[in-house]
This record gives structure tokens, C-alpha cells and sequence, in this order.
């Protein structure tokens, strides 16, 4: 895949891979993404997955028609994009590793060699001249790991983005970008919000028209579109219009709480309910969900003086991925000593900007007449917050 006259893609697909990072379901597979920048001297972007060293090396070979690199450029460590490290230095032995300080402390933890006799630490806005192209790198520290950089080539001008504006999937396969990217970004990167800002505002001083990922399509046409979704995702704002209803139960009464409570914002003119079953949902698509909406409710069971365990789990991975500026509301359930409103609350102590409603629904094992004009109630406030 030729990037620019200069600039030539050496990516490679993985469609063996069920579970990205051991937990993500990847059913279009992965990119992991490789760049080759040819010039007076040539810069090869990052590494690939194990397990796909000689299609990458034999991608590499194809491009360089002969010539010898003389930059590895790593930009994040992780072993998607750092495992071949070592077979490019024993293929090329000549070769300059640029990286941050950290990112070769990780080389001695991963590889047992920090490449000392061949390496080039780089810092904020240092730069490396390859002929026409001179790279700028640009420091993204916990985006998302601590040593990560990205790197701008002022010639063509390309963002070099590391993990940012990645997505899941592998390139051979066509899918709308925003769904994978955003289940991508929240379960990932989701934590880090405030340091992705902090990248975007320095991206922002940059004339950039091409995004060139670590993971998913490079990205040419319509910048402000993936550019404003970032914006968006990463202060935590609303996205989508709508109400999402994320519920677990055991017997169906508190599944008939959510129907109900589901049918009469749709009635009143709701635009979008996406209602999620936790205990069969995907829980990245449901956490998704969750970053994507203003308003969540939250509907559950007590169980063993607590609440129900998906439920736990789906509050966790909010909180841990510091889930903020919502508008939350509660329906329990729970024959003798209902407790999961007051359970799920606790849990999100540490939330930062939560607006609670007033009108949560407690459920006595099933639907009464009370909880049922309650759901009502809680409608119409959820339409008018």
C-alpha cells in the first residue's frame, strides 16, 4: 500500500486472533500497522506481532528493493507493535533504534538488551532528518502506556498516531470506523482521557492530512470527523443522542421494568433506547454504550447483600475507566432487603459529575401499580434532564 510517493504501508492482517489483549472479541481480526518512510535515509514505523515476523521482514524487503534501513522507530512497546524488535536488529545490525528513555527501559525488561551501542533517545519536539523528510517527535505519555510518542513528518505531513485513531479489525475487511473505534478507544484508552486531550491539543498546532495508525485504516478524507469524536471521547462528553439501559435479572421482572421503562421513552419521543442485557451482551459493546450516551439507568437485583455479579463487573469497568458527566438513574429489585441502588451508588463515589434523578424505582419481587407510575415518573425526567 503506497502512503504517499515516500511512504509505504508493511502492515500485516491477523485473522487468527480471537481475543485482542486477551479479552477483546475480534471477529474482522486485527491490523497491526508498520510504516516505511524511504528517503535519503530510511525510517522503518514500529514493529508487528510475533507471530508475523517473516510476512512483515518480507514486506519490508519488497519496499526497500535492495537498500538497508537506517531507523527503527518505535513509537509504543506494547508487543503488537514491539515483538520484532530484536529480528530487525539481527536482520539489520547497522540499524539506529529512536525511542523514548523508557521505551528502552521496556527493550531490557522484554528483550533483555537496551541496545545501548545503537540507540537514539528522543525527547518532546526532537527532531530527525531522513533527507526532504524531517520527523518531529511529539511525546503522548499514557496514551497509553507511559513511554509512548508519536511522530509528525512535516514533508507529507502525517501524523504517525501510535495507538491513537485505532480500531479493531483487520484492513481486508469493510466496517463502519466509529463502531470499532470507539469500542477500541473506551476499552483501551478509555482511562486516559485527559492525556489524549492533552495529545490532541498538541496535534492541533500541526497541518495534518494524513493519520496513520498503529492499528486500523489510515486515515486521509474528513479529519475533522475522527478528530471531533476524539475530542468528544476523550472529555468524556455526550456523543449520541438517547437513554442507555443496561439491566441484569434473574426471574424477568426486572427485565419487565426495563421493557416498560423502555416503551414509554419511546413514547415520549425518546430518539434512541439502546437497552443491553449484561448477562449476553458483549461487555465492551455495553461499556461503549455506556461513554457514548448521557443518560445510563441502571436496573438490578440484590444478590447475597450486594448486587448481581455482570452488574458489578459492568460498574467496575466504568469506574476504572473514569466514567463521568452522566446523567444516572437506579431501578432494584429485591424480594426482602433491597440494597442495589444503594450498592451501585457507593461503587461510583469516585465518579466525577454525575447528575442522580430522583425518580429510582424499587421493586418488591414484581411490578406494582406504584412501580409501574414510578417508571413513568422516571421517563419523563430522564426526557426533561
Amino acid at each position: 500500500m503506497i502512503i504517499s510517493n515516500d511512504i509505504f504501508y508493511v502492515g500485516v492482517n491477523d485473522h487468527d486472533i480471537d481475543l485482542f489483549e486477551g479479552q477483546y472479541e475480534v471477529e474482522n481480526g486485527m491490523a497491526y500497522n508498520s510504516y516505511v518512510i524511504i528517503d535519503d535515509k530510511i525510517a522503518v514505523m514500529d514493529s508487528v506481532d510475533k507471530h508475523f515476523k517473516d510476512e512483515w521482514l518480507d514486506n519490508i524487503d519488497q519496499v526497500l528493493k535492495g537498500r538497508t534501513p537506517d531507523y527503527l522507530i518505535v513509537q509504543h512497546m506494547e508487543p503488537d507493535h514491539s515483538a520484532n524488535i530484536v529480528s530487525f536488529v539481527e536482520k539489520y545490525p547497522n540499524v539506529q533504534i529512536v525511542s523514548t528513555a523508557k521505551s528502552f527501559v521496556m527493550m531490557k525488561q522484554f528483550f533483555k538488551n537496551d541496545f545501548e551501542d545503537q540507540r537514539i533517545v528522543v525527547k518532546e519536539k526532537d527532531t530527525l532528518e531522513l533527507g526532504k523528510h524531517t520527523l518531529t517527535f511529539i511525546m503522548a505519555p499514557m496514551v497509553h502506556w507511559p513511554e509512548v510518542m508519536v511522530t509528525y513528518d512535516s514533508q507529507d505531513k502525517v501524523l504517525f498516531s501510535a495507538d491513537g485513531f485505532g480500531k479493531f479489525g483487520a484492513l481486508d475487511v469493510e466496517e463502519d470506523w466509529a463502531c470499532e473505534a470507539r469500542r477500541y478507544y473506551f476499552g483501551i484508552v478509555g482511562k486516559y482521557g485527559m492525556q489524549v486531550h492533552a495529545l490532541l491539543k498538541k496535534a492541533a498546532t500541526l497541518d495534518i492530512q494524513t493519520i496513520c495508525p498503529l492499528h486500523g485504516p489510515i486515515l486521509t478524507d474528513n479529519l475533522d470527523y475522527y478528530l471531533g469524536l476524539y475530542q468528544t471521547w476523550s472529555s468524556y462528553g455526550v456523543e449520541s443522542d438517547g437513554v442507555m439501559i443496561a439491566y441484569s435479572s434473574v426471574y424477568g421482572h426486572t427485565k419487565e421494568a426495563v421493557a416498560l421503562l423502555a416503551e414509554k421513552l419511546k413514547e415520549a419521543g425518546c430518539v434512541k433506547v439502546a437497552v443491553n442485557d449484561l448477562a449476553r451482551e458483549d461487555m465492551a459493546e455495553v461499556v461503549e454504550d455506556a461513554f457514548r450516551y448521557g443518560k445510563i439507568v441502571f436496573a438490578t437485583t440484590t444478590y447475597n447483600a450486594d448486587i448481581f455479579p455482570c452488574m458489578k463487573e459492568f460498574i467496575h469497568h466504568l469506574t476504572e475507566k473514569n466514567f463521568q458527566k452522566k446523567t444516572v438513574a437506579f431501578i432494584e429489585n429485591g424480594s426482602w432487603a433491597p440494597v442495589a441502588t444503594k450498592v451501585m451508588k457507593a461503587m461510583m463515589e469516585k465518579c466525577k459529575n454525575l447528575n442522580y434523578l430522583e425518580n429510582n424505582v424499587t421493586i418488591l419481587s414484581a411490578l406494582s401499580d406504584e412501580n409501574i407510575e414510578k417508571i413513568g415518573l422516571l421517563a419523563q425526567e430522564l426526557m426533561k434532564s
